[in-house]
This record gives structure tokens, C-alpha cells and sequence, in this order.
């Protein structure tokens, strides 16, 4: 049999599906390494994996939606921006939980240099083949801000060749296609997709809505000329267009949360992606992998003249080593970020070398894995230029026992950092609006954690259940600290905090007709000790914006070989509004509760498909302060559509 390049990640970012005969091994994954094939159930990490059929199934509208209805991640529209929505794992906050997650797609990184999330819109659901989390784990291969894990996405690389149409409420439309090509010397695949919805908002006295679209497109090619070598090139684009009203009082929000609430922000972005990358099989056994990207992006907030410009410069390289009782990878990480404002020049650039190790012996599976990384800022204005650089120290160490065929034990710990994003230096100035610039205020130091999880897998044929538990301490935690009301806050570190949680997930194929699918998590994040800026003693208080559960589940019906119907239900519990770190606010954020059904009926090469979110109109939004609310899912959605495969 020819001899194939098989790409994955080192730190087993591990993929696996249930049916109800068996757990699979499903193909390494092309993210960054030459790595170890294996299944969930030998893992040494807490890990989630969604395949392309998961996603299918789902018929969700972008990534964030399918995070939140089926995952244990939380999303929520970054103070209404649906394209770039907050994420966390693991108890890190609405605030900052998104630079605490790594998200990368086919091994590019999409986190940003600033405190703007990861633009996950930009990925079709349409062009993916799996999605994995790895949870409080993953910073030696990952690198910088991997404290709550890391979300690996991975794209189509098949002959796959489809078109996907909908359309729903609130004036929404959808158009997306996927077609690949794949044969012995040559892959290459080209997907690309339009949305556009007319909104759900009055962003004005006249009754305009806050409509937002978004048009995307990428086309990726891999060659190979010789068996022992693949050479690969893309290119991806992405462009938003999105209004998104402002906060509005807690009156406003229970009367009606689509009203005018008096201020309007009107966002375009643009980003454009090139990567290039090879592999080469030196033998049966090493390995070199190349890859490196270029990224460019514009950032205009046209409602207040706040314009600013990226360039983006990546190269990761890495030797593996895989023999039956060992496997290693040793590597260089190297990234050049760059913002250039009208007034104003920052740069962040990070530096690394990482080795990840694993070994097999009999029944036990050990890791262990290093990273060394040095982070330099620079900031230059006219008559001034200030520099930071950090140096910052990862390390994982894991272990998972065999039982049996279905059952094993795991254990992991992790150290790991957050190096600050830049927009933690700065404190907008609205004094000259619209015209918005940003004062310089100081560096803050990075944070750091170390992290334990314990678990247990038990997987049968009918049945996949995963638990685990975690603890994390924190050092320099950073938040952003607003005084008094209406201060625009400051950015700086929490002494000691600690976070502890329980994460449970079960599959369980009821018979050929039933299946049920579980997911809840549980958190508390503490803050041990920190004096606010004003003299506030906040010790012992709740982290904000952190829910204490979270719990989604979807209940599969089908039929017949043809029909499926599903119904979801998700929840989060009430927490803290995100600035309320003295937990002194008269509101709180409110509990989160969407019921989503779906139906699907598929024959031959086509197939129709029905959805409905939010079935019992149930309120939602994102509590900053008193009687500063982001309503969010918050109304019925619906949507109609068709799958044709080619």
C-alpha cells in the first residue's frame, strides 16, 4: 500500500465519532504536526470531537450557533456583533474568555493581537469535516492564551461537491457551496458563502434594523509530486458588514428587545489570507513539516471614524518522530502581529520553540511536553516609544491508563499563560467623538496557570460517556476594572484566583429510532485575593460574567432512513453582569434559555431541512452593568432550506 503523509496534532487533538456498532479512529488531523493516530478513549486529555455528519445534522447557521447549541462552549454576540461573539471555556469570564481559548482552522491561529474575538463567521459549517476542544490543555503546540483549552477546526479535504440554500425570518438568506477534488497527486477544494439578515433590532427613529452580511470564500490546494512530499497553498477572505444596536435599560429590555435604545455601532471588517505550507517523509518514521501565513485586515467602525489596520506574519515548522512505542515533535512557533491607527503603531510578537513527547508502555500512555516563548511589544506614537518583552514558560504532563477495550482513566496537568492583547494598554478617548482615539496607560504583566484534570471514558456500543474534573489556580488573572459608574476602566491583573469544575457528556443510541445527547458543565471561579483600583477589596467574590451551570441537550428522532427530527435544549444559569466584580449590582445577568427543533428529510442527492430556535420567544441578552443590556436570541428564528450534493 503506498505510504501516505498523515498529519496531526502532537498533543493528541484527538477526533472519534460513536455509531452504534463502535468508537472509530478517524484520520489524522492537518493542523500542525506529524503526529499519533489513536481514538478518545487512550487520550491523556479532556477532549470533545464533532464530525462532519454532527455538524450536517445540526443545519446551524454559522460555527458560534453550533458551539452553543451542542458543545459545552459558551458564545455570546460580542456586545451584539454576531460575526465576532465572546467565547469561554472553563469559567474565564464573557469579558476575557475568548484570549483564553487558542482557535485555530487547518492550523492557523484566528486569535487576534487586540481584545477582538476570533472572527469563527468567516468558516462555513458547510466546509468542515471536524471540530475538536481540547479543555485545559493544548499551550505547547498551541502556544500563548491556551489556558482554557483549544478549539481545532478542520476543513473538507474530499470530493465532497454541494450547495446550500436557506432562507428565514427577519429578511435572512443564506447561499453556501463546497466543492473539492482529490485523486493520488492532486487535492484541492473551493468553498465560499453569502449571508445576509435584515435583523432584529430598531437601531433608529425611522424603524431601520440592524442588518449585517457577511461574504466569504477560500480556495485550498495540496500536491503531491512524489509520494514522501505535500505541498500545500490557500488563499481565504472574509468580509462583514454589520450594524448592531447599543445597550438598552432593563425596562427597555422586558418591554420589548427590539426597540430603539439610542445608540448605533456600524462595523465593516475585512481580512484576506494566504498560507503556504509542505511536509516531507524523510523516512518511516521522521518527519518535517513547514507551514506559514500571511494575513492583512482592515477594521473600519464607520459611526465613529475608529479606523485600524493588521498584518499578521506566521511560520511553524516542526520534526516528528512516531514509532510504535514513542512519539515526538520538536518545533519553532513564530508570529509578527501588527496595528496601525491614524496616530499610533502597536506591535506583538511572540517567539517559540516547543517539544511534545508521548510513550506508550503496554496499557499506560505518558506525555510530556515543553514550550519556551518570549513575547515583545513595541508602541510607537509621535514622540514616543515604549517596549515590554516577556518571557513565558508552558508545560504538559499527562497520563491515561487502558482498562479495557471500553474504559480508561486520565490524568493531565498543564502550565500555562495568557501574554496580554494590546487593546489591554489602552483606555478609548471619547473626548473629540465622533472621533474615537486611545490613550496609552501602561503594560500589565501576563497571567499565568497551572491546571489538573482527572477523567474517566467508559465507551460501549451504544453508549459514549466522558466525565472529568479540574482545578486551576491563576496568578495575574486580567480583568478590566471600572471605578465608579460610567468609567470606561482600567485593565490590570487580579492577584490570585482559582477556578474548579465538573464536565459531563453522554451519547447514548436509545434504539434505531432514539438517541440522546447530554452535555452539562459545572464552574466556579473564585477570586482569592485582589484590591480594585479605587481600594475595592474583592476577595472572595465570583468571577463575572460566569455561569455556575451549563447544560444543553438534544433528544434525535428518526423514523425512517430518510427523516430525522431534533430537539434542543440549552441553558445557562444566572451569573454576575461582566463589570460587577464587587458582585454589588442590583442586576444580574439573567439565566439563558433557547429550545431549538429541526427537521430533515434526505433522499438520493438532495435533501430539505426546517429549523426554528428560540421555539417559546424566550428572552436573552448580555448584562454589563445596571441598565446596560445587549439583548441577544431573544426572539423566534426560523429557517427553510436545501442541500444539494453534485
Amino acid at each position: 500500500m503506498k505510504k501516505t503523509i498523515q498529519l496531526s496534532l502532537i498533543s493528541v487533538a484527538l477526533l472519534s465519532q460513536l455509531n452504534a456498532e463502535q468508537t472509530i479512529k478517524l484520520a489524522p488531523l492537518t493542523i500542525t504536526s506529524t503526529a499519533i493516530e489513536t481514538d478518545e478513549l487512550k487520550s491523556t486529555d479532556a477532549v470533545e470531537v464533532y464530525t462532519q455528519e454532527d455538524i450536517e445534522k445540526a443545519h446551524v447557521q454559522n460555527v458560534y450557533e453550533f458551539l452553543n447549541q451542542q458543545t459545552s462552549v459558551t458564545t455570546m454576540p460580542s456586545y451584539g456583533n454576531p460575526f465576532t461573539q465572546l467565547i469561554d471555556i472553563h469559567g474565564y469570564g464573557t469579558s476575557n474568555g475568548q484570549n483564553n481559548i487558542v482557535i485555530t482552522i487547518n492550523g492557523r491561529k484566528l486569535n487576534n493581537i487586540d481584545n477582538v474575538p476570533q472572527l469563527l463567521a468567516s468558516v462555513s459549517p458547510a466546509s468542515i469535516s471536524s471540530i475538536e476542544i481540547i479543555k485545559s490543555a493544548g499551550i505547547v503546540t498551541a502556544g500563548d492564551g491556551a489556558n482554557a483549552g483549544v478549539i481545532n477546526i478542520t476543513t473538507k479535504k474530499n470530493n465532497d461537491k454541494e450547495v446550500n440554500l436557506y432562507i428565514g425570518t427577519h429578511d435572512t438568506s443564506d447561499g453556501s457551496f463546497y466543492l473539492g477534488h482529490s485523486s493520488e497527486k492532486l487535492s484541492i477544494s473551493a468553498n465560499g458563502e453569502a449571508y445576509r439578515t435584515g435583523g432584529t433590532r430598531t437601531i433608529d427613529s425611522d424603524g431601520n434594523k440592524d442588518t449585517s452580511s457577511i461574504y466569504t470564500g477560500g480556495l485550498n490546494v495540496a500536491y503531491t509530486p512524489i509520494q514522501e512530499l505535500e505541498l500545500r497553498a490557500g488563499a481565504n477572505f472574509a468580509k462583514t458588514d454589520v450594524i448592531y444596536g447599543g445597550v438598552m435599560s432593563e425596562d427597555q429590555y422586558n418591554d420589548d428587545s427590539s426597540q430603539f435604545a439610542g445608540y448605533t455601532e456600524h462595523l465593516l471588517f475585512d481580512t484576506e489570507t494566504f498560507t503556504l505550507g509542505a511536509s516531507y517523509l524523510i523516512n518511516d518514521e521522521l518527519s518535517l513539516k513547514v507551514d506559514a501565513t500571511n494575513e492583512k485586515k482592515e477594521s473600519d467602525y464607520a459611526a465613529y471614524s475608529n479606523f485600524s489596520e493588521y498584518t499578521y506574519n506566521s511560520l511553524k515548522a516542526s520534526f516528528d518522530y512516531v514509532t510504535q512505542a514513542m512519539a515526538l515533535s520538536t518545533g519553532v512557533d513564530i508570529f509578527n502581529g501588527e496595528r496601525a491607527k491614524s496616530s499610533n503603531t502597536t506591535s506583538k510578537d511572540n517567539i517559540a520553540a516547543f517539544v511534545m513527547s508521548e510513550f506508550y508502555l503496554g496499557q499506560n500512555t505518558f506525555k510530556v511536553g515543553y514550550r519556551y516563548e518570549e513575547v515583545s511589544y513595541e508602541y510607537d506614537e509621535s514622540g514616543k516609544n515604549l517596549t515590554q518583552d516577556d518571557t513565558l514558560h508552558g508545560i504538559e504532563l499527562g497520563y491515561n491508563y487502558l482498562l479495557n477495550q471500553e474504559q480508561s482513566f486520565f490524568a493531565n496537568y498543564a502550565h500555562s499563560y495568557q501574554a496580554p492583547v494590546i487593546d489591554m494598554f489602552f483606555v478609548p478617548d471619547y473626548s473629540n467623538w465622533p472621533v474615537v482615539s486611545s490613550n496609552f496607560n501602561d503594560f500589565i504583566d501576563p497571567m499565568k496557570a497551572d491546571s489538573i484534570t482527572l477523567g474517566f471514558n467508559y465507551f460501549q456500543p451504544n453508549n459514549k460517556l466522558k466525565i472529568s474534573i479540574y482545578y486551576i489556580e491563576l496568578e495575574d488573572e486580567i480583568y478590566l476594572s471600572k471605578a465608579y459608574s460610567g468609567d470606561l476602566g482600567t485593565n490590570t491583573n487580579v492577584d490570585r484566583s482559582h477556578k474548579y469544575g465538573l464536565d459531563f457528556y453522554d451519547k447514548w443510541i436509545i434504539n434505531s429510532e432514539f438517541n440522546l445527547v447530554f452535555n452539562y458543565n459545572y464552574v466556579q471561579a473564585i477570586i482569592d485575593e485582589e484590591v480594585g483600583t479605587s481600594g475595592e477589596d474583592y476577595s472572595g467574590n465570583k468571577l463575572p460574567g460566569v455561569s455556575n451551570h451549563n447544560a444543553k441537550t438534544t433528544l434525535s428522532y428518526l423514523p425512517n432512513k430518510n427523516s430525522s427530527i431534533s430537539l434542543t435544549q440549552a441553558y445557562r444559569s444566572k451569573a454576575y453582569a461582566a463589570d460587577d466584580f464587587g458582585n454589588s449590582f442590583a442586576q444580574k445577568q439573567d439565566a439563558y434559555y433557547s429550545t431549538d427543533v429541526s427537521a430533515t428529510y434526505a433522499k438520493d442527492n438532495w435533501e430539505i431541512f426546517a429549523k426554528i430556535n428560540n421555539i417559546f420567544d424566550q428572552s436573552n441578552g448580555l448584562w454589563i452593568k445596571d441598565d446596560a443590556i445587549y439583548p441577544v436570541n431573544f426572539t423566534r428564528t426560523a429557517i427553510l432550506g436545501l442541500k444539494l450534493k453534485l
